[in-house]
């Protein structure tokens, strides 16, 4: 598999791990804890693989980058947390970046 589909995943994953935390209450539901732990083992091992290939720098900086964006956009929308134009601002940044990442990083041999 293509070491940026791992990245993307991984990604997702952490996206799924922080919700899943949040859901939690500070670990106190003890439902959410699995679908947390799953969440974090996936994130962790497709990162790892993805390091496999990638820099670990390139690796982390884009794996932090979806997951902060992502984590942000899902608290906005499901759990309704304040969110201002300047982080929307912030947001397309973190994204813009990643991309750019992406395309900046030299091909695959």
């Amino acid at each position: 598999m293509n070491a940026w589909l791992y990245l993307i995943l991984a990604g997702f994953f952490e996206i799924g791990f922080t919700t899943f935390m949040r859901l939690s209450d500070g670990f106190r539901r003890w439902e959410y804890l699995i679908p947390f732990a799953i969440c974090a083992i996936c994130s962790f091992a497709l990162l790892t693989l993805a390091a496999r290939t990638l820099s670990l720098g390139l690796a982390y900086a884009v794996w932090t980058g979806m997951g902060a964006a992502g984590t942000l956009i899902v608290s906005r929308l499901f759990f309704k947390d304040s969110f201002s134009l300047l982080q929307l601002g912030f947001i397309l940044l973190i994204i813009v970046a990643v991309i750019g990442l992406k395309f900046s990083h030299p091909p695959q041999t």
